[in-house]
């Protein structure tokens, strides 16, 4: 978990001797209902003393908690800009991101929706207000930061004030935000001081006592610029020439602090001008950090002095350890210390990057190293902390550094080579990773005679950390697998992965990454358990590393898989399994959420729909931050469904809409896509013609060659076809749609995919009905009540509607597994004629009592049949209380056996 820098969430105090600026305040105050308040004007306008004076007084009423960060270069990476801006709010609200501050600096963090979701709903149980400060918002300018920063004000609680301040206007909807009265703007216009507050700073707070036309005039040189007037305030103490030194000003704004700057730095003694350039360098200093770059001792002393002396100096916290100087003033100084001493910046920026290399700040050491432009520092840093930025899905900041180096350094070091490819496979970019790939498979083969896990004495190849490159070929042969997965080719993806197992034996996550690519290669081709085996191999590597969220990403192919094959039961406890590793008593693990999805498809096959939608909602209050990328269009697909189920298409088809906007692909292949079932929502609901005009669109036609990975959409089309039929009836498309549904069903027997064969069977029985030969449409029927029933499967049947009713009173008649057809019936809301709750019971037992009733009859303990059922185990008791009466007997054991005399238990367990 990387470390935080405190200093960044210091809510600056109010220095003492400020001219109050009451007029600025009360704007501000009139703003706290707003959406956003914009603080918008160049260095040294006042814009944060203005708001640390707003703050403190919103602070004492004791009603307004207040967050600030202060913001730099590296909050560009998505994931470092949401974790502390989380981190910067539970300063002020420790409950608020309180489980989704520990997910992003986890394995695997979450998408940045996901993450502004998850805050917007925290941030809305709020009691009290907020006001979130973010200074120098200019410097962030990531798309993905401003998207999400987009989304966080269209949504965000009203009792939540945001305000930004910076140099420049942000990249967000400010005209819409004016436009709804959601904008407070305080601009350089605002913030210049009045003639009034330019006589109370320099006469009253600075005590220079001018003369009025002396004031007059500097407030028209400096037209109210705070940080010239306090330059000119600095340079004109202890001066009798106040007078004409005012009338020497000439020039615009920046000719003016140009001027002034050189005034105030010129009269300083020469070992505070020195001190003061050479520190310029730093972004904050300490008494430490200072006499190291300066080659000093007295550095504490010395920012004593400074602060003391009013020389721009801002303190960071309340022990006045750290501080920084102000913008204005250390941009000056920069540019005087080029002008003057140009040799020795190098030297400065390597001394800093030492001492926080020496202090555990990598990223502020290999910023220091770019800028001495010590590539080869800079190059040795980047290749020690890649570890740790891989593990924190921080590979943008990474990337970012990398491409800031010279290529002809990074070519010679195939570590950071290497890590170049992971960076851009990671947002499924190929251009250059081959030429790179190439470029590290040379240096290996040239090394190959080395001894096992030393590092080559190459001529020319760098490496700093032997262990990363000794599992570089393995990590090779990975990114080789990804490439190839990528490029669609499975077959190089399998060979390149296997190799891959191999070298990475004794790496558990990279033993792992390698299983997965070997199991999506076998995905796509529709080697479903070859698949399977993978994953599992996958799921037991990153549980063995530690990376537990990922052993939960692994369960949901696992279960996708499984339910792929027909084996619901088996699915259902690879989810229940999966649950169990996360640790009791922490925070749920990211993936936690999508555990519960996976349950509630299982909930709706078997026509529980309450279940469903309860697990739906459970997941739903975890937050699609405890989610993994793909679990907020999983949860919509699986809501849909149940919402089509209850009779609502319309919502169905909204949620269907909003799965396709927030779908994220990844290296899975995407087997069932969304506009797919969203064409079969149509299809039940008669929208035949749309459904059609989807699989046109879609270069979908019944004389496909046939592949797993469009399986899904083959048998849509088919159902199109068929409703088609239905509605314009013609031999030769029910011929059509008949021979499709044949060459579908042949090969997803092929691949032992028998949740698609009991579909397609039953397709094939309605095909038969659509003929008119209900004879011939009972022979696949019977095949597929046969395959399902072990499995419990309910709605894959009852959702075709009237159309399969006749089929099935057609087996209840001939006595085709009677008790498992007459649930079947009663799920379609037709009369049982062979119920298994009517045969000498009075009062028949509900679906959920049969469903206590049949746990009953297995090992589980009552808080386990709770967990299974998804109840409470009072509820569980309930049941049990009125199984007893209704069978009447006293015992768990007696009603078992009452059941199975009156053919009760008939769904297997």
């Amino acid at each position: 978990m990387p470390t935080l820098l405190e200093t960044k969430f210091y809510v600056p105090r109010p220095r003492r001797g400020l001219v109050p600026r009451r007029r600025l305040i009360e704007r501000l105050d009139r703003g706290s209902s707003a959406t956003l308040t914009l603080v918008s004007a160049p260095a040294g306008f006042g814009k944060s003393t203005l708001l640390a004076e707003w703050l403190s007084a919103r602070s004492a009423d004791g009603e307004t908690s207040t967050a600030w960060l202060s913001l730099d270069p590296e909050d560009n990476d998505p994931v470092a800009f949401w974790t502390y801006l989380v981190a910067a709010v539970q300063k002020a609200l420790p409950e608020v991101g309180k489980t989704l501050l520990p997910i992003l600096q986890g394995s695997a963090a979450p998408p940045a929706r996901t993450v502004t979701s998850a805050l917007l709903n925290d941030l809305g149980a709020v009691e009290g207000e907020l006001v979130l400060v973010l200074d120098d918002f200019h410097v962030v300018d990531a798309r993905g930061v401003r998207e999400e920063m987009t989304f966080l004000l269209e949504h965000l609680p009203p009792r939540t004030h945001i305000v930004i301040a910076g140099r420049a206007d942000p990249a967000l909807p400010l005209a819409r935000l004016r436009a709804r009265g959601e904008l407070v703007e305080v601009r350089a216009a605002d913030l210049r001081f009045t003639p009034d507050e330019v006589a109370a700073y320099l006469n009253d707070v600075m005590a220079l006592r001018l003369a009025a036309d002396d004031v007059v005039a500097l407030e028209g040189r400096t037209e109210g610029w705070i940080a010239a007037l306090q330059l000119a305030a600095l340079s004109m103490e202890g001066r009798d020439d106040a007078t004409d030194f005012i009338a020497g000003f000439a020039g615009d704004d920046r000719y003016v602090v140009d001027y002034l700057v050189e005034e105030v730095v010129q009269r300083q003694p020469e070992d505070v001008r020195s001190f003061l350039l050479q520190t310029s360098v730093l972004d904050r200093l300490n008494a430490p950090l200072c006499e190291a770059v300066t080659g000093q001792a007295g550095g504490a002393a010395m920012l004593a002095r400074l602060e003391r002396d009013n020389l721009f100096l801002v303190p960071l916290d309340d022990r006045r350890r750290w501080y920084r100087y102000h913008h204005l003033f250390a941009d000056m100084l920069s540019t005087r210390l080029l002008d003057e001493r140009p040799d020795q910046v190098p030297d400065l920026h390597r001394r800093a990057s030492v001492w926080h290399e020496q202090h555990d700040a990598p990223d502020v050491a290999i910023r220091h190293a770019l800028a001495a432009r010590d590539f080869a520092r800079a190059a040795d840093l980047v290749e020690l902390t890649m570890p740790s930025k891989r593990r924190d899905r921080q590979e943008a900041t990474l990337r970012g550094w990398l491409e800031l180096l010279p290529e002809d350094v990074v070519r010679v070091r195939p570590v950071l080579e290497v890590g170049y490819v992971g960076a851009l496979l990671s947002t499924g970019e190929l251009e250059g990773v081959d030429q790179r790939l190439h470029n590290v498979e040379r240096w290996l083969a040239e090394t190959a005679e080395q001894p096992p896990g030393e590092v080559p004495p190459a001529t020319e190849m760098l490496v700093v950390d032997p262990e990363q490159f000794r599992v570089l070929p393995g990590w090779v042969a990975a990114y080789r697998a990804a490439q190839a997965l990528l490029l669609g080719d499975t077959t190089a993806t399998t060979a390149h992965a296997r190799r891959a197992l191999e070298l990475l034996e004794d790496d558990p996550v990279g033993h792992g990454a390698a299983a997965a690519l070997t199991g999506l290669a076998s995905w796509a081709r529709g080697d479903l358990e070859a698949a399977h085996a993978a994953y599992t191999d996958c799921t037991a590597s990153m549980h063995r590393a530690g990376h537990l969220s990922d052993v939960l990403g692994c369960s949901i192919t696992l279960g996708d898989i499984r339910i792929a094959q027909g084996r619901l039961r088996d699915a259902m406890r690879t989810y229940e399994s999966a649950l169990a590793v996360v640790p009791a008593d922490g925070p749920p693990l990211r993936g936690t959420a999508d555990m519960y999805v996976g349950m509630s498809t299982l909930r709706y096959e078997w026509d529980d729909l309450d279940g469903a939608r309860a697990l739906l909602l459970r997941s739903q209050a975890l937050g699609e931050h405890l989610g993994l990328p793909q679990n907020a269009y999983r949860w919509r697909v699986a809501m849909a469904r149940v919402r089509q189920a209850e009779g609502d298409p319309l919502a169905a088809i909204g949620l269907l809409d909003e799965a396709e906007r927030v779908y994220v692909g990844d290296f899975s292949p995407n087997a069932r896509p969304v506009p797919a079932v969203r064409a079969r929502t149509w299809i039940a609901h008669g929208r035949v013609q749309e459904a059609l005009a989807w699989a046109t669109g879609e270069g979908l036609s019944a004389d496909d060659e046939l592949s797993y990975l469009r399986e899904y959409e083959h048998v849509t089309l088919a159902r199109a076809l068929l409703a088609q039929s239905r509605q314009e009836p013609a031999d030769r498309t029910v011929s059509e749609a008949a021979g499709f549904v044949d060459r579908l069903l042949r090969e997803a027997e092929a691949g032992h995919r028998t949740g698609i064969v009991i579909e397609l069977l039953v397709l094939q029985s309605l095909t038969h009905r659509l003929g008119g030969n209900l004879e011939a449409g009972l022979v696949p029927l019977e095949r597929a009540l046969t395959l399902a029933e072990p499995e419990g499967y309910v709605r894959t049947f009852v959702d075709e509607g009237p159309a399969i009713g006749a089929l099935l009173r057609l087996a209840a008649r001939r006595g085709v597994m009677v008790g498992y057809v007459g649930r079947l019936l009663a799920a379609l809301g037709e009369r049982r004629e062979a119920s298994p709750t009517r045969p000498g019971l009075v009062d028949p037992l509900s679906e959920r009592e049969l469903d206590v009733l049949r746990l009953l009859g297995t090992d589980l303990s009552g808080p386990e049949i709770a967990r299974e059922l998804v109840v409470s185990v009072n509820t569980v008791r309930t049941h049990t209380k009125n199984i007893y009466a209704k069978l009447g007997v006293t015992s768990r054991r007696a009603a078992v056996r009452r059941g199975g005399e009156l053919d009760l238990l008939s769904r297997k367990a």
